[in-house]
């Protein structure tokens, strides 16, 4: 007996930056700009850091995909008082 098995889900990567809104302080940016000043990079005005998270995500559809890293970034990966965030989501 043969048996077929058809996938229902397909498969997207989901890529998240996470940064602070305007207003936050960055120590870790300012630390950077002031070692690249120290380093002779008199032309670089400002630095920011900025996270990123790559998740490879088994879905339905694009559509719900984007729901549950949505409710991820506001559950788990950012706090919404200090951190934007951006999702890019594409399919496999």
């Amino acid at each position: 007996m043969l048996f077929l098995f058809f996938r229902s889900d397909y498969m997207y990567k989901a890529k998240i930056k996470i940064g602070l809104k305007k207003g936050i302080s960055d120590p870790e940016g300012k630390n950077t700009l002031k070692a690249l000043h120290l380093l002779g990079f008199k032309n670089v005005k400002e630095a920011k850091t900025i996270r990123t998270v790559d998740l490879t995500i088994d879905g339905k559809n694009k559509k719900d995909v984007q729901r549950d890293v949505e409710q991820m970034c506001q559950r788990l990966l950012t706090n919404p008082v200090v951190h934007n965030y951006e999702i890019e989501i594409k399919e496999e």
